[in-house]
């Protein structure tokens, strides 16, 4: 995936969720959108710098948006959280993920289950059960190289973890995706200190036949800027 043009300040703020104030090299501060409605822990700390995409459209309050954090410890993390289901779009359509590369039709946000949900990814095949992709963008890094999800208590989170509890026992496929947007993580935990329930349900889907999977983006770096992300590298579960 090809970022447009980004351009790095360093970050003041981020506040009110969705903006965040940034210092420009020139000196000038201007207030750029945030598109992640989450805790962001780690992701937003005063003096990291900031890569940005600038809109052409005029009916935009805003025209720039926070695409990477580059923290002063030197890693990337991707904060633009419409950016995993763009990444995992396509690492299915070039085979990137090995588990996942016998499906052919790639079905993206489809309704499903009994809760009022929708699949990220509907995946099908001839001759092969329909196989449900539910992701999740993981920037917490914790120590040590680990990484966990979620960064909070997430309702919406556990909604998707019963809903693909019921698809597996019906007798298809499921799948919980990590998609690791932090260069620093290396290994990947659910964060049971965090949301408990969410731990809980993970491990009743984990015995119902649910597979979980973690892979990592890396960034290409093209005359010291970032120009993309692929996500190819599988990451351990611990």
């Amino acid at each position: 995936m090809i970022f447009p043009t980004l351009t790095s300040g360093i970050l003041i703020q981020r506040y009110k969720r969705f903006l965040a104030d940034i210092l420009l090299p020139n000196g000038e501060q201007i207030t750029i959108h945030c598109p992640n409605t989450g805790a962001m822990t780690g992701c937003a700390n005063a003096g990291d710098t900031v890569w940005f995409s600038t809109s052409d459209n005029p009916k935009r309050k805003y025209a720039h948006t926070w695409e990477l954090t580059q923290t002063q410890a030197g890693d990337f993390i991707c904060v633009n959280t419409q950016r995993a289901n763009q990444l995992v779009a396509e690492a299915l359509e070039n085979n990137w993920i090995s588990e996942l590369a016998d499906y052919t039709e790639i079905l993206p946000e489809q309704k499903y289950g009994e809760e009022n949900s929708r699949i990220d990814f509907l995946l099908k095949q001839q001759g092969l059960a329909d196989c449900f992709v539910e992701v999740k963008s993981t920037t917490l890094l914790v120590d040590e190289g680990v990484g966990m999800f979620p960064d909070a208590k997430t309702t919406r989170g556990q909604k998707h973890l019963r809903e693909l509890t019921s698809i597996a026992q019906q007798g298809q496929q499921a799948v919980i995706f990590f998609a690791i947007l932090h260069t620093g993580i290396e290994r990947f935990e659910v964060a049971k200190q965090i949301d408990p329930k969410y731990a809980e349900l993970f491990n009743v889907a984990l015995s119902e036949k649910v597979h979980a999977l973690a892979y990592k983006a890396n960034v290409q770096i093209e005359n010291n800027i970032p120009i993309g992300l692929t996500l190819s590298q599988k990451v351990h579960l611990a």
